[in-house]
């Protein structure tokens, strides 16, 4: 288990994406999420720091975990997070921009994530975002990072069976 979660919440064609104040990906366009608690699964761990980053109340319902995300740095670090979606309905009231403890939430339109070249976003999203909201299945994406930089990445699907964490809960 990965001691990291990432979720991005849809609504319509938009995605609630959260530009942080704060390292890793400082000044960059991410969605939410954060360090699993001891004992705390990582369903657990997202919908708290959902709630803690944007005041949303999710049920285990709204969510579909995606897969899992692994890097390694030039540095000889090493890590991973769970990855997941949540759809929220077009009515759920959610005005932005929001100034949080974490940095300023804003919607932007999933067509703005997908955009070649885009410099706004951490740089390992825009070679995992699409897969994980077209596909149906989880996929574990695995990185290899030279000076902040995606250099190798690689994916492998990981199945779908009953009972496992790719159906929605």
């Amino acid at each position: 288990m990965y001691k990291y979660t990432l979720c991005f919440i849809q609504r319509n064609d938009e995605i609630l994406m959260l530009n942080r104040d704060k390292p890793p990906v400082l000044g960059l366009w991410n969605g939410v999420g954060g360090k699993v608690a001891d004992g705390e699964t990582p369903t657990a761990c997202i919908l708290r720091e959902i709630a803690e980053e944007t005041g949303l109340h999710l049920t285990p319902h709204h969510l579909l975990e995606k897969g899992t995300v692994s890097w390694s740095t030039d540095e000889g670090t090493t890590g991973g997070m769970h990855l997941f979606t949540a759809v929220i309905a077009s009515d759920v009231p959610y005005s932005t921009p929001v100034r949080t403890l974490e940095g300023i939430l804003d919607w932007k339109p999933i067509d703005w994530l997908l955009m070649d070249r885009n410099h706004g976003v951490g740089s390992m999203i825009p070679h995992y975002f699409r897969r994980m909201l077209q596909e149906k299945n989880g996929f574990h994406h695995r990185f290899t990072m030279e000076n902040g930089s995606v250099c190798a990445y690689s994916y492998e699907e990981i199945p779908s069976r009953e009972g496992t964490i790719f159906v929605q809960t």
